[in-house]
């Protein structure tokens, strides 16, 4: 690899560090940010901003890279992402910071959805599945590294740190890309889709805002959160028929035609969903079923990372031996086998036991962070492949946040029934637990204060919901491994690859 190339691979590497990290960075943060500032009822806005525009404006910033070229959207990205950071940093209030999150977020979108296909434009094609592998495993070590990080800074720095640090990383990121990454395909000008750009930033944004707030702020069945999903499916139904009729639509349905792109999306999706229980609910089990200290139940996720970082390497490494299906079928089974074994964990597990499963499930999530953002791409000309990746990077957003939202209700509806059930007088509860808020029980206060046999059967409780809990998430396990025996049989080809390269180049 040229310098000049490592310059802009450093630099890509960068930007997806920072995008990805920072939609986890603040979760063990919130605490002290909400103590100095205040704002408790709406501290979900903080994460909440930061998830919905990064989503909205993903599919939005890849559609334009296609029409216009990659490298002004990208520098546009960094820079966006630099100035929310900044703004973050120096945020005086909860409601100041969430839109400064949001303004982040746009810029993230920017550089997610773009840095994977100017990595496929600018890697030979006989390198492509090593950097996909290295790309993989950043893109997933950042979903761990993020609270670890965030934790780590705010303890020993100040939480505007958490922000601040983007500053010196994205300038990096920003001068190699700007210094070094030359565009050399042309880009077709064409009519930019603004009914479909607003229509799809609605619907993600009444969507995203019911997920995260129905249950929490809002009860679901509350006219806020009804009318936020009615939104949605209106402005849903009003997207299709926009892009149906648009001549350069930002949501591309002609690619669904491939069944390799549509299966793969579909696989992400689903595989999102169910990857996301585990990095949820360990370090919750770890914390109020072990009796972890909240910091040792983050550490928990450390075999996990160590699991994807590898798959998602050798998934590189092997697309061009192997295909694409025959890699996620068998990763996939590893993340199957995972789950099937966290359905089974009780108050008796041991935390060797949860490390090795952790180490499993890692391996099962890996390589769809590498093999399906190559998979996505590798049927389409340059001119779809910005459409194609950032679709991809959307849909597996989705199912991750779908994850989150739909496997938390199945969690605390099946905890509190129990711990109702224990205590069926809401007198009888011991104090300081909540049974309209049963997580009260992690506070490590309340667990030296209650006798024995209540904690044994609060942490009973506790075990019990979240092992059904993983049992549910067999059902999207299943999906995407379904998903993936329905990809087709092709494989990167880096000769075929290779000679188109060297046509477009003459």
């Amino acid at each position: 690899m040229t310098k000049k190339l490592a310059a802009i691979v450093g630099g890509l590497l960068l930007a997806i560090l920072m995008a990805s990290m920072d939609n986890t960075i603040v979760s063990t943060s919130i605490g002290t940010i909400v103590g100095e500032m205040g704002g408790l009822d709406k501290f979900v806005w903080v994460t909440t901003a930061y998830m919905v525009a990064e989503m909205a404006c993903m599919p939005i910033f890849g559609k334009l890279s296609d029409m216009y070229g990659r490298k002004r959207f990208f520098i546009f990205g960094i820079i966006v992402f630099m100035i929310g950071s900044a703004l973050c940093g120096m945020a005086e209030s909860i409601v100041e910071l969430s839109i400064f999150r949001a303004v982040q977020g746009v810029g993230a979108g920017a550089m997610v959805s773009i840095a994977f296909t100017i990595l496929f434009d600018v890697i030979p094609a006989k390198e492509r599945g090593k950097m996909m592998g290295a790309f993989g495993a950043v893109f997933g070590l950042s979903s761990v590294l993020g609270p670890l990080l965030g934790g780590y800074i705010t303890d020993h720095l100040n939480w505007s740190w958490i922000f601040y640090i983007n500053l010196p990383l994205g300038f990096i990121a920003l001068l190699m890309i700007a210094l070094f990454y030359k565009e050399s395909k042309e880009h077709s000008r064409q009519k930019i889709d603004w009914a479909g750009s607003v229509l799809l930033i609605g619907a993600v944004v009444c969507f995203m805002f019911g997920l995260e707030l129905g249950g929490k702020t809002y009860a679901w069945d509350s006219p806020q959160i009804i009318g936020l999903f009615a939104g949605f499916a209106v402005l849903a139904f009003l997207l299709v028929l926009v892009e149906r009729r648009a001549a350069e639509p930002i949501i591309s349905f002609g690619l669904f035609r491939s069944r390799l792109y549509t299966t793969s999306n579909l696989v992400a999706m689903f595989s999102g969903a169910a990857y996301m229980t585990a990095a949820i609910f360990i370090p919750i089990y770890v914390q109020g079923v072990l009796g972890g200290s909240a910091s040792n139940s983050g550490l928990t996720l450390l075999p996990m990372m160590v699991g994807s970082v590898v798959t998602a390497t050798l998934g590189g490494f092997l697309m061009a031996k192997l295909q694409y299906r025959t890699i996620m079928i068998g990763t996939l089974t590893m993340l199957l086998v995972g789950l099937v074994l966290l359905s089974q964990i009780t108050v008796e597990s041991s935390r060797l036991a949860i490390t090795g499963i952790m180490i499993l499930i890692g391996l099962g999530i890996g390589a769809s962070f590498s093999v399906l953002s190559t998979a996505v791409m590798d049927s389409f000309p340059a001119s779809q492949r910005g459409a194609a990746s950032s679709t991809l990077n959307f849909n597996r957003s989705l199912g991750m946040a779908l994850g989150i939202t739909i496997f938390g209700i199945v969690q605390s509806h099946g905890l509190l029934s129990k711990l109702s059930a224990s205590f069926v007088d809401g007198a009888a509860a011991p104090a300081g637990l909540n049974l309209s808020d049963p997580y009260s029980l992690l506070n490590p206060a309340f667990r030296q204060s209650v006798e024995p046999q209540v904690l044994d059967t609060i942490t009973s409780g506790l075990s019990s919901s979240i092992g059904a809990t993983f049992a549910w998430s067999l059902v999207p396990a299943v999906l995407a491994l379904i998903a993936a025996f329905m990809m087709t049989k092709g494989k990167m080809n880096p000769a075929a690859e290779g000679q188109e390269e060297l046509a477009t180049a003459h």
